[in-house]
């Protein structure tokens, strides 16, 4: 029976994007973005156990690929890889993210993996190593490490904690449609935009905890090619926002979308108000902490 040593268990959460301005194209093909990311309860979990000499991956969602193709493999392939260790692992992936949302689920497992791994291999490596490892997996890789309320800038792996904008709830809506955001940056244009992004009004709204005028900041620029692909996402942002949510968003590239409430209450009581086409996901969470992750 292995010991506790050799086995870990964490909690991956998924985001959400408060704002997320696309400021333009990079010389090595990403885009230059700013975006005020968010960690939500959501959360998918991953247990870790050393043992043998191989990688291997099971899943509790059978329509998710457990090879080389899996970003949480692909994550503890690399760590061995730079890091020369011999030693293998078994991932056990228990989802609760849905997968191509727009809520950094498979990003999130990556980050739990380089975590878990940098303990059990007991490789002493440093939050800066951490994260170039983190980036050369995906742009949200490196937030999902240490997730709270973060501004990413760069391609997204440039981070500045935030004051954390704990203790509100969120209501999720995940339509049946999967989002590539490779396809929804690789079809983005920019277009003359009604009311500009405004990234340092919103910062200055968290950090004073002024929710009003948090919802009234929310903005995301990658809607202008998702929306135009799949109107139904419109039409959840419709519906929730009848229902009285304060501030509602697609999150990421979508196709989630997300309403902001007051607190875990009020986002329950929001949720028994509203109503969706059959398929669509319908999850309840809470914004939490960085120091919670």
């Amino acid at each position: 029976m292995p010991g506790a040593e050799s086995r870990l268990s964490l909690k991956a959460h998924a985001k959400i994007n408060l704002a997320l301005d696309v400021i333009g194209k990079r010389p090595d093909g990403f885009h230059e973005v700013a975006m005020i990311m968010q960690s939500v309860s959501l959360h998918d979990t991953v247990a870790l156990s050393l043992g043998g000499d191989a990688i291997s991956l099971v899943c509790n969602r059978a329509d998710l690929p457990c090879d080389h193709t899996n970003l949480a493999f692909r994550a503890a392939t690399l760590l061995r890889q730079e890091c020369g260790v011999s030693q293998g692992v078994h991932i056990e992936l228990t989802k609760r993210i849905p997968m191509a949302a727009g809520l950094a689920g498979g990003s999130t497992d990556a980050a739990a993996v380089l975590k878990g791994l940098n303990v059990l291999w007991k490789l002493a490596l440093s939050p800066d190593e951490l994260e170039t490892l983190a980036a050369r997996l995906g742009s949200d890789v490196p937030f999902c490490l240490w997730g709270g309320t973060t501004l990413a800038t760069g391609r997204g792996e440039i981070l500045e904690p935030l004051p954390d904008f704990a203790g509100y709830g969120v209501v999720l809506a995940n339509p049946p449609l999967a989002v590539s955001t490779a396809w929804v940056y690789g079809n983005f244009q920019r277009l003359v935009r009604p009311r500009p992004p405004d990234i340092p009004t919103m910062r200055k709204a968290i950090e004073q905890r002024d929710f009003q005028a948090v919802t009234g900041q929310l903005f995301n620029e990658l809607e202008s090619v998702t929306i135009p692909a799949h109107p139904q996402i419109a039409v959840i942002k419709e519906k929730m926002a009848g229902a009285g949510a304060a501030g509602v968003l697609m999150s990421g590239s979508g196709p989630t979308v997300f309403a902001l409430t007051a607190d875990l209450a009020a986002a329950r009581q929001l949720a028994d108000r509203v109503s969706f086409e059959p398929g669509v996901a319908l999850m309840i969470a809470e914004t939490v902490a960085r120091e919670e992750i």
